[in-house]
């Protein structure tokens, strides 16, 4: 059985290491991964479990993982993985799109048991046949130097907002000091998507179909990648970016050492590109069109989201909201293939288009779906959608007045999900902030509570701790989530701050863009007072800056902006 509520991971039962075994490609021989088994959820006579394994020698091609149970446990549904049990050995396999783990990387499944009397976990685990042995083992029988771009850890900023729970927390950055441009790089076309910071490296994609690798000591470009043309606006039935090409924020894999992309082409065409982010060469090329409706009328927007090996895309429709486009999520393997989908099920739009992306959620992705067409039966739309790695759907919120919503273009399709505690937080056209359980969204007018508080949210939030700091459309507000889920606004920027932008945070600063100003400005994160503010050209809606190794990096309409002191 699946539990009706969506299971987020609440404790860890116990972390054990495994050696890998034999069937590693015979010139490896470092050997060694850790394998966490958390238990989701309990209730009586059930459970639910994740497990996550993480590769800590040479890549994995094919994995079995086999654990006994002592207290008589029995699997009964399992997801991600192949679950098979004989007496109280259990056996997981991959399936056909996870069964590669390359090296530092990680597989994660989950599933559904039932126990009586206790429920204790495992006490050891074997990979691929080799049992528990407490650490990595071996020597490489032909060692070479690597020459591959690898995330640094904390400095790094690999995906939109730093992580998977699109926090945008630099914790580490250098406190705030004297803003000033260290450089600006002229590109072929406008940069919506965030930059990245990998190994060293700046990555920014452009409006003109083309990915730069760029010096983050003087923006000089090291490498480009011309992946397509784009689509003129002339060619589209509606919308507002001339040309359309690469509009995501993009995001790296240190598993494949690739940067993900997604460009629209001439004819509407949506492409997945895998670009080495060493050399710039062009490893991966998927179609990924939406699985219903027009591709022509749909925009993939929305943050590139990975997880488990696999690049997950989100598609709304063009500024108008013209032509037949359907709110959906599309999924591939990092090599391109196993096309997996999910459509919201209404006639008409719905569109899943908040520049964060998807939001990780323990083994789930939150989005944020906007206003569909139907204003009499409930059809998925104006809601918080939470999807298991397999894209089905596993829980949601709606406000409870939707059709009111839906009729007036009041939806909650603006502002990517916040993970803030154990709670949610949704904000979005209406002006009305919704706090949900994690565990459980809610359905149909199930908020904790709501804050009315007229913010009208687009873009990104961030988060620190029980604060959640938010794009506004008349300028960025915090907002904190009380233990019992109420929410009250700590403060909101004065009629000086005219950023909409999506906010960061680090250095002791809350940093937001004025799009239309082209002014970045820091802002004190317990009074939303002004510390420090710096020109860096006009940018795209909703852009957000990149904080990393005292600075930031902000997508602009020709390029990007460097600057010193963050």
């Amino acid at each position: 059985m699946r539990v009706s509520a969506r299971i987020a991971a609440s404790a860890v039962v116990g972390t054990l290491v495994a050696g890998l075994g034999a069937t590693l490609a015979a010139h490896a021989a470092i050997v060694g991964c850790s394998v966490t088994y958390a238990i989701t959820s309990q209730w009586p006579g059930g459970f639910g479990a994740n497990v996550t394994i993480t590769n800590l020698g040479d890549p994995v091609s094919g994995w079995t993982l086999t654990w006994t149970y002592a207290a008589g446990q029995k699997v009964t549904q399992a997801w991600n993985a192949t679950v098979s049990q004989s007496g109280s050995q259990v056996t997981a396999r991959n399936v056909g799109y996870n069964g590669s783990i390359g090296t530092n990387a990680g597989v994660a499944f989950g599933f559904n048991g039932s126990w009586t009397g206790s429920n204790p976990a495992p006490s050891s685990f074997a990979l691929n046949g080799a049992t528990c042995t407490g650490g990595v083992t071996g020597t490489p029988t032909s060692p070479t130097p690597s020459t591959s771009t690898q995330p640094a850890g904390a400095d790094d900023w690999p995906t939109y907002h730093r992580d998977n729970a699109r926090d945008g927390n630099a914790t580490n950055l250098a406190p705030l000091s004297t803003l000033s441009v260290a450089w600006t790089a002229a590109l072929d076309g406008a940069v919506y998507g965030q930059p990245l910071v990998v190994g060293g490296r700046i990555f920014a994609a452009t409006e003109n179909d083309t990915v730069f690798a760029l010096s983050p000591d003087s923006g000089a470009v090291l490498w480009s990648a011309h992946v397509g043309q784009p689509e003129p606006l002339s060619d589209l039935p509606c919308g507002n970016i001339d040309p359309l090409g690469i509009t995501s924020t993009m995001v790296y894999d240190p598993a494949t050492n690739r940067v993900f992309a997604v460009a629209e082409t001439t004819g509407g065409a949506h492409t997945l590109l895998g670009i080495n982010a060493d050399t710039g060469a062009v490893e991966v090329r998927a179609a990924v069109e939406p699985p219903l409706g027009d591709a022509k009328a749909h925009q993939q927007r929305g943050a590139l989201t990975l997880l488990n090996g696999r690049v997950h895309i989100g598609y709304g429709g063009l500024f108008g909201d013209c032509g037949q486009y359907i709110g959906s999520v599309v999924s591939v393997a990092t090599d391109g293939t196993g096309k997996l989908s999910y459509a919201v099920p209404t006639t008409r739009e719905a569109g899943i288009w908040g520049t964060a992306g998807g939001v990780v959620d323990g083994a789930h992705l939150l989005y944020a779906v906007g206003n569909g067409e139907s204003t009499t039966t409930y059809d998925g739309s104006d809601s918080v959608l939470a999807l298991s790695a397999d894209l089905q759907r596993t829980d949601f919120f709606a406000p409870a007045d939707w059709a009111s919503q839906n009729a007036r273009d009041a939806d909650l399709g603006s502002m990517s999900p916040a993970l803030v505690g154990q709670y949610v937080y949704a904000d979005g056209k209406a002006g009305i902030g919704y706090v949900l359980r994690r565990d459980n969204l809610g359905g149909i007018g199930g908020q904790v509570t709501e804050l009315n508080n007229n913010c009208q949210a687009f873009g990104g939030s961030a988060v620190s701790e029980n604060t959640v700091f938010l794009p506004c459309t008349t300028g960025p507000r915090a907002v904190t989530i009380a233990a019992d889920g109420t929410a009250s606004e700590l403060w909101r920027a004065g009629i000086g701050v005219p950023a909409e932008g999506s906010p960061a945070i680090g250095g002791g600063a809350v940093w937001v863009v004025d799009s239309n100003g082209g002014v970045l400005y820091a802002l004190e994160p317990a009074t939303g007072a002004v510390r420090a503010q710096i020109r860096v050209g006009q940018t795209p809606n909703f852009a957000s800056p990149t904080l990393s190794r005292g600075r930031a990096y902000v997508g602009t309409r020709t390029g990007v902006t460097a600057v010193n002191g963050a």
